[in-house]
């Protein structure tokens, strides 16, 4: 009994912090908010773009295969791991300093990383940058929570689904756009401008908090030894399991389980840390365990529906990124659109914003089962018919979420659930991922085969076997993409029917008369 108490008593004997720094709403705050989600943006593209133009990027500096996935998979692990910790370091040095200095270096070493010498030296610019780059996400959050009224609180969460829904949409155009008509190099270049843009509205638009270095007294510092190489390594393991064949490589083995591991040995020390990163009591509310549950499958459906067109056209229609990009295109940005009138539909006390999520969760589901329906003389607009539900499908099925955990949350919970949420959301990117590929690569090995055993004693209509081999390559392709396919629309599903029975209402937030 006396390890539940100690943190809270450790909080009461603890002297008071001062006070953070208050302004009234107005054009700062909106400038400021503006900022912060530019520099989200920015770190969102940075990693999609380098990630579908890395073939451009390994050709031009002479990187082999391998060496590209370990250079994505350690930007991952870091940018995962500065999202559980950053808003701690936030709450330290100040909100509007901690930002700045975090949007500055991720825009430094952008601009450095062309100029590399050698793997060694990118790979170091690109760990310490994933570092920069996930410190940012939880700042858009806490922005949100902290600076915007009750009654348009609702739409500052909706810039922080830009991030889920905008932002990695149009990852497809801008590495189509640099790798076909600019150069290379622009890939890691395009965050600078608009980096030193969100510094000055930063600086301008945010109050400056005092520093609360006395915090340090209560540092947990088993946490980060835990939860840094915890978070690391099933990052790593998940990113690179695919390529090494998950559990036949020992590499694999002991990531995946030394990171587990290391996670309940994180978890267990959080539980009874006086100033933790993770506040575990958190998960008793209903809604919140529902949201980040439900969030982690969202998210990995948004990113099966947008790297399984982009997979099946680059190999079977021979597109490249610029011609892929007009699908892409079609959801990116009438977001614009779609996430303010979905703010406004879940702001009206009349809307029960649990069924809005089911409304968009089912259209996600609907484009999926029509998107299965692809066979090999598909082209890129076959898709736009289903691919024009996701357009309010993504926004519908994103913002209830932060709707339901985070109202009445006070203040000071609010770096608490950003840790939550972003450290949710960076992983659930990095589970789609490996989850993709390892179903994919067994549907397509299952598809082969089956497809060579049918064919049995068939007369050869190609003039050579392989020809012959071509066409049962593309045709287990198509049929590994349906898979993929039923496999997010029954994800979708499954969380409609949690809804029922897990979340409460909430009512959107209003100031008090």
């Amino acid at each position: 009994m006396s390890s539940l108490t100690a943190p809270s008593a450790a909080l009461a004997a603890a002297p008071a912090p001062a006070a953070p720094a208050q302004t009234a709403f107005g054009l700062q705050v909106v400038v400021g908010l503006f900022g912060v989600l530019l520099a989200v943006l920015c770190a969102g593209l940075n990693e999609s773009v380098t990630k579908i133009s890395l073939a451009d990027i390994r050709g031009a500096m002479g990187i082999g295969a391998d060496e590209g996935a370990w250079l994505l998979a350690v930007y991952s692990a870091a940018s995962v791991s500065a999202m559980a910790f950053a808003p701690w370091l936030a709450t330290t040095f100040s909100l509007r300093r901690f930002t700045m200095s975090a949007i500055a270096l991720f825009a430094v070493l952008g601009l450095l990383q062309p100029f590399a010498p050698n793997l060694h030296s990118l790979m170091l610019l690109r760990v310490l940058q994933g570092f920069a780059s996930g410190a940012l996400p939880p700042m858009l959050m806490s922005v949100a929570l902290r600076f915007l009224p009750p009654g348009i609180k609702v739409y500052g969460l909706a810039c922080y689904a830009l991030t889920a829904t905008f932002g990695p949409n149009l990852g497809t155009p801008l590495a189509g756009l640099w790798t076909e008509y600019v150069g290379w190099q622009w890939a890691f270049w395009q965050i600078i401008l608009p980096s030193l843009l969100a510094i000055v509205c930063v600086g301008w638009g945010l109050p400056q908090d005092p520093l609360r270095l006395e915090r340090f007294k209560q540092f947990d510092w088993r946490g980060v030894l835990l939860g840094l190489p915890a978070i690391s390594c099933i990052v790593l393991g998940l990113s690179l399991g695919d390529r090494w064949g998950w559990f036949d490589s020992p590499l694999i083995c002991w990531l995946l389980g030394g990171g587990l591991l290391l996670l309940v040995l994180f978890m267990y020390n959080e539980w009874s840390e006086p100033l933790p990163f993770f506040q575990l009591r958190m998960l008793q509310r209903r809604n919140l365990s529902f949201a980040l549950v439900t969030l982690a499958g969202v998210l990995i459906v948004l990113s099966g529906v947008g790297s399984i067109p982009s997979a099946y056209l680059a190999q079977i229609q021979g597109y490249r990124p610029a011609q892929t990009s007009p699908l892409m295109m079609l959801v990116a940005m009438p977001q614009l659109i779609a996430l303010p009138l979905t703010a406004a539909l879940c702001n009206i006390r009349a809307v029960d914003c649990r069924w809005v999520l089911g409304i968009g969760l089912a259209m996600l589901a609907v484009s999926c089962v029509g998107s299965s329906l692809l066979t090999s003389e598909w082209i890129r607009g076959d898709f736009y018919p289903f691919y024009l539900l996701q357009v309010f499908g993504q926004p519908m099925a994103v913002l209830p979420l932060l709707m339901l955990s985070t109202n009445g949350m006070t203040p000071q919970e609010g770096p608490f659930a950003s840790s939550w949420f972003n450290t949710v959301k960076g992983l659930a990117a990095v589970i789609a991922g490996g989850l993709l590929d390892a179903v994919g690569t067994l549907r397509r090995h299952f598809h082969s085969n089956h497809l060579v055993d049918s064919l049995g004693n068939a007369p050869l209509v190609d003039d050579s076997a392989a020809g012959l081999a071509r066409r049962i390559h593309d045709q287990a392709l198509v049929l590994t993409s349906a898979d993929l396919y039923l496999v997010l629309a029954c994800i979708a599903v499954a969380l409609i029917c949690l809804i029922p029975f897990v979340p409460t209402r909430v009512y959107p937030p209003r100031a008090v008369a």
